[in-house]
């Protein structure tokens, strides 16, 4: 199992953990931003496809931001060119 790390930007988590093995999501972990809202995120995607749930999450926009949590997880994901 790998470990990941990414530091979002334009929101208001700080950072964003999660393992990755064979392309399968595990103990996504957002620091800061709306604990409730974040952490359900991580139940919904856990034992999930990395590409699909990045499909799924890319281009979700929290206000007037341009981006959000989800958007900024799916970046991450794609970062990591899984």
């Amino acid at each position: 199992m790998e470990h990941k790390s990414f530091r979002p930007t334009g929101v208001c988590s700080t950072q964003i953990d999660f393992d990755i093995e064979n392309g399968i999501l595990h103990n996504v972990a957002f620091t800061g931003g709306c604990n409730g809202n974040l952490k359900a995120i991580g139940r919904l995607v856990e034992g999930k496809n990395a590409r699909e749930v990045a499909d799924i999450l890319r281009g979700n926009q929290c206000g007037h931001k341009g981006t959000s949590c989800a958007d900024q997880f799916a970046k991450a994901i794609d970062s990591f060119s899984l």
